[in-house]
């Protein structure tokens, strides 16, 4: 059985006016590649006619019918006749004498498995019995012809007409389209362009950098960014040159710390030799700390061409410095993919191309290796203790002068109390008062002794001098004054020496860490912490410094093709008016009117039909023919029909709308162009496939670009083909399948009520219109179940549908055909005719004989 997923399209020919030209094999098949290759398909293997012809043409094109029914393909070959008018032997006259020819007479051909008649011999297209359109109706056979032509619509009624007698049926209709206007279409079409492309500006030139994180990216490219690599492993060799060198350094100023704590006890300030250690640990540690720096400038200048050198060079010149690169296997193995998954992450979060090509461009300024000799300003930013200078500017040779020394007013309440405690005596006791004011003096003079060299080192004990001595003053008053007993003043003396000693200790600590402030152990120590930071960067920098390029130049390669893509996405939504005369939709020649069947836009976009009298500018006329009965004679150059509509068609009064058709025509909802965006980003996934294998393999060049460019234009055209042909309900065929698309209120602004109405198991059938002439209709079966029943609708519509079925209790029909295409909805019935009615007939002449109606030779031979 034939899905319609084997099938592209519905190939049309009309044989009322065109049959000459299809009178071999070579022509046939040319016409039907004209029609496929316009609609962007290839060869189906499951090729489908839909010949248009009149009663009498079928013995006439019995040559095109063969032809037809030979027609070579893979698989199975499918025809559906649509004869239009009364049997050959019908008159039109009103004063008609002779009975009408009751047969219809059809050749051999035509009998075998997968070919089907319908019989329409009257289209009845008038909305009134007071209005007379003329015979051919060209307005109703334009849609009657648009249905049948879904592929879905197709096979159904091909099978079900091949299950009734002789596989003739005769249809009635009652349809339903709903659809947008042709300027509200294209408009919406331009805007999901513009927002597919996005704009140059939209975003800040930093922001690509800042807007997202490590976190945002798949796996093969968070490694890349963050340098997962490099980070948690050391990248000084144990025992290497580098490693000692930092250990040295650092030795020194822990023994340099270490003096520094001694000093700054009491021992420290009672003995100068802890100045002295401090001293020569600092003055090694610079020395070390030179070293240092001069090893980590030549581990930058390993790479001072300014490229990423190989891996294997820059693995060899810094083991020569004690330094290792970790290893990058097994890194660069899914950067393609990595970049791909980045690419559909980013667009599937609705982001224009534009967007995220600024975002590929901000991963390429990440992920690509910085060179050693681009880390020197960095360097030179650091202090060299030798030099006395940072970057140029001159700095003392520790980097600092200090910190702020004690203030003269610090410790002046515990002064002032110890001096007071310790003063409480009388008599011959009283010289015991100057306890505590010698302790403060002490401290002062051994303070300036071992704070040589420092900044008023005697300024900062002061203030505790003159407040223990006029503690000291008040101390003695208090005890002349009470007389306290000597066991009292020699517990107050012991208190004030503590509260002195302590006080002066904490004065000395501050002291010793001003002092040794301007020493610059702390700013050495972060000195050295700096060179090492800056040295592991370089390491890191170095891992895995290929693959990393690599990346990079891909990013901006992917950068590149979707800024292509972009302007590909901008010179579509050019309005067609605008573009120049020589450019086509895709780039490529536009594709002439005549056999333009497949893609020609809905009967919406007709001008109403209203002047279906004005044959040469109304497009339905195409499907009217001259009063010739048989199309022997072809249709001259100037006579030539074309089936494509005017691309500038506008929609007029439905005054020449069938009777059988009714229009709904939606002004777009509010999703309309979010949707036709996503549907853009889908078709651009699509194309971007190949260019990600060139990717993955290194030739993401100009060539893969423009290829891909291609690619997107290609399917741009088929984005808009098929949303001219098929609507925006139904999703264009590189749609993402786990999309879930919005409704049709969101899409057209119109009511699936009237769809479900139409084709439910409750539908009045009576509104469906026979489309058979008086005469043709005592030819029909008059057995009611013998009639076969088709009701169809959009599968874009299906959920709503089947929910207004479910809210409403109505009934659901299980035989309802979904259908890919998104614009019709209606009831079919076909009818069969009774026995007798049809003939098949054989003519005598060969098959390279030209064809003559069966119903002018009576010696035919007939079964």
């Amino acid at each position: 059985m034939i899905t319609p997923e084997d099938v592209g399209a519905v190939v049309h020919l009309d044989l009322r006016t065109g049959a000459a030209e299809l009178g071999t094999a070579p022509a046939l098949r040319a016409a039907a590649a004209r029609q496929l290759g316009r609609a962007g398909l290839p060869e189906p293997d499951h090729p489908l006619f839909l010949v248009v012809d009149t009663p009498a043409g079928l013995t006439g094109h019995q040559q095109q019918y063969e032809l037809l029914t030979a027609y070579r393909a893979v698989g199975e070959i499918r025809i559906l006749v649509l004869l239009v008018g009364s049997a050959p032997g019908s008159s039109t006259d009103e004063d008609e004498t002779f009975p009408p020819d009751r047969r219809l007479v059809r050749p051999a051909a035509l009998r075998a498995p997968g070919t089907g008649l319908l019989w329409a011999g009257d289209l009845r297209s008038a909305r009134t019995a007071l209005e007379q359109p003329a015979p051919d109706a060209p307005e109703a056979l334009a849609v009657l012809v648009d249905v049948l032509s879904v592929p879905d619509v197709f096979l159904r009624v091909l099978d079900d007409v091949g299950s009734l007698p002789d596989a003739v049926a005769a249809p009635g209709v009652r349809l339903l389209e709903q659809d947008l206007p042709p300027e509200v279409r294209d408009r919406a079409w331009r805007d999901a362009l513009t927002r597919f492309a996005g704009e140059d500006a939209e975003l800040a030139p930093d922001l690509p950098v800042a807007a997202w994180s490590a976190a945002d990216l798949p796996e093969p490219l968070r490694g890349l960014v963050t340098g997962l690599g490099g980070h948690d492993q050391r990248h000084r060799e144990p025992g290497g040159v580098a490693d000692d060198a930092y250990r040295a350094c650092a030795d020194v100023l822990d023994g340099a710390e270490d003096s520094l704590a001694g000093m700054r006890a009491l021992p420290g300030l009672l003995r100068g030799s802890y100045r002295e250690a401090l001293e020569a640990d600092v003055a090694q540690a610079r020395q070390a700390l030179g070293d240092y720096r001069d090893l980590v400038g030549t581990a930058l200048h390993s790479g001072g061409s300014g490229t990423a050198p190989s891996a294997a060079e820059t693995a060899a010149r810094l083991a020569a410095l004690g330094l290792r690169v970790p290893s990058a296997e097994g890194v660069g193995e899914r950067i393609g993919e990595g970049l791909r998954e980045f690419a559909g992450k980013l667009l599937g979060r609705g982001l224009a191309l534009r967007a995220v090509a600024q975002r590929f461009t901000g991963l390429a300024g990440r992920v690509e290796p910085v060179p050693g000799s681009a880390l020197l300003p960095k360097l030179a930013d650091l202090p060299d203790v030798r030099t006395g200078s940072r970057g140029g500017t001159p700095v003392s040779a520790s980097g600092t002068r200090g910190g702020p020394l004690p203030s003269p007013v610090a410790g002046l309440p515990a002064a002032a109390a110890a001096g007071l405690l310790g003063a409480l005596w009388q008599g011959l006791f009283t010289a015991l008062a100057l306890a505590v004011p010698l302790v403060f003096l002490g401290t002062a003079l051994f303070g300036a002794s071992r704070l040589r060299g420092a900044r008023h080192p005697v300024r900062w004990a002061m203030g505790p001098r003159i407040a223990a001595a006029a503690g000291a003053v008040a101390g003695i008053v208090v005890a002349y004054a009470a007389g306290p007993p000597l066991w009292l003043s020699a517990a107050g003396l012991l208190a004030g020496l503590g509260a002195a000693v302590e006080t002066a200790r904490r004065l000395w600590r501050t002291a010793a860490d001003s002092w040794a402030a301007g020493q610059g152990t702390a700013a050495l120590r972060r000195a050295l912490e700096g060179l090492d930071a800056l040295l592991a960067e370089a390491v890191r920098e170095h891992w895995a410094a290929e693959e990393r390029m690599y990346c990079a130049d891909a990013a901006r390669s992917v950068a590149g093709m979707l800024r292509a893509t972009a302007a590909a996405a901008d010179a579509e939504a050019v309005p067609e008016s605008e573009r120049p005369a020589d450019a086509g939709v895709s780039g490529t020649e536009p594709p002439a009117a005549d056999d333009d069947w497949l893609s020609s836009p809905s009967a919406l976009e007709a001008d109403a039909f209203a002047a279906a009298d004005d044959v040469d500018s109304d497009w339905a006329s195409v499907y009217a023919w001259d009063d010739a009965p048989s199309g022997d004679e072809p249709a001259g150059p100037d006579e030539e029909k074309t089936s494509a509509p005017p691309a500038d068609v506008q929609e007029g009064p439905a005054a020449g709308v069938p009777r059988w058709l009714d229009r709904e025509s939606g002004e777009g909802g509010p999703e309309l162009v979010a949707t036709l965006a996503r549907d853009l980003t889908d078709a651009a996934l699509v194309a971007m496939e190949p260019y990600w294998g060139a990717v993955e393999r290194g030739q993401a060049g100009a060539l893969a670009v423009r290829r891909t460019e291609e690619r997107v234009r290609d399917l741009l055209s088929t984005a808009h083909r098929h949303l001219r042909r098929n609507g925006v309900l139904a999703p264009p065929p590189f749609a993402a399948g786990h999309r879930t698309r919005a409704t049709s209120a969101n899409l057209l602004g119109t009511d699936p009520h009237r769809v479900a109405e139409l084709v439910g198991a409750d539908a009045d059938r009576r509104t469906v219109v026979q489309l058979s002439s008086p005469e043709q209709g005592t030819l029909l079966s008059r057995d009611p179940a013998a009639a076969v029943w088709i009701r169809f609708a959009p599968d874009a519509v299906r959920d709503e549908v089947e929910k207004t079925w479910r809210t409403s209790g109505s009934a659901q029909p299980h035989e309802a055909l979904w259908t890919s295409s998104g614009r019709y909805a209606g009831l079919i019935r076909l009818t069969p005719l009774r026995m007798g009615v049809v003939d098949t007939v054989r003519p005598r002449q060969s098959p390279g004989a030209d064809p003559v109606d069966a119903h002018e030779r009576r010696d035919g031979d007939r079964r």
